[in-house]
């Protein structure tokens, strides 16, 4: 996917009251940031925003932190957010492979909303329900392990409910089509209203250890 160049994207991105400038600075201690105790989300590759914002709107007493890499992908969210003001939503510009320097015993969940699948078998490592992430995700969590997975891709699905196994991950709940499932609570990203607009099915899976 093309990602478009956005005009002055960067300086969007710093002058932003959402954006964690130093996030490794933060390491073990982000309820400080928030200034307060509640459970902390975080979703990684938020794209534009869209579930993040949404989700923060809705469970005020959860809080969420969104990682993107890409400054022309997370300015987007920014954009969104200059109109609204959120306590509890922070955003963090950095690639995913950081996770473990930034995060230390202290996230409750983790989102992977339409992950770039890394089609081709030599990229298997970088998917981020490879056995590489998913050993740096242990040292982040709480206490519980939980992670909630949505794709349009079937490969990935598939590779990730091994992966998931492998690592003594159990399934909570499962969806082959989850616009059929029709779901009271799920929140939609930008993906998942495109592709189940296209007809598309949309694969979720809920696992906890």
């Amino acid at each position: 996917m093309r990602i478009k160049n956005v005009k002055n994207a960067l300086e969007k991105i710093e002058l932003s009251e959402y954006i964690i400038k130093d996030p490794f600075k933060n390491k073990g201690k982000f309820n400080k940031l928030f200034n307060n105790k509640n459970p902390i989300n975080i979703e990684i590759g938020m794209g534009k925003g869209d579930f993040l914002i949404k989700s923060a709107i809705k469970y005020p007493n959860i809080n969420f932190i969104g990682i993107e890499k890409y400054d022309n992908v997370i300015v987007r969210a920014v954009e969104k957010l200059e109109s609204i003001k959120l306590d509890n939503l922070k955003l963090i510009k950095t690639d995913a492979q950081n996770i473990e320097d930034i995060f230390l015993n202290e996230i409750n969940l983790i989102y992977l909303n339409f992950s770039d699948p890394w089609p081709k078998d030599r990229w298997a490592k970088r998917r981020l329900t490879s056995s590489n992430f998913l050993d740096k995700y242990e040292s982040i969590f709480l206490k519980n392990k939980n992670i909630i997975m949505k794709t349009d891709n079937r490969k990935l699905f598939e590779f990730s409910i091994v992966s998931f196994v492998d690592k003594k991950y159990k399934i909570n709940s499962i969806s082959l089509d989850l616009s059929k499932d029709n779901e009271i609570d799920n929140i939609e990203t930008e993906y998942e209203k495109k592709y189940k607009e296209l007809g598309f099915p949309i694969y979720k899976i809920d696992v906890y250890k």
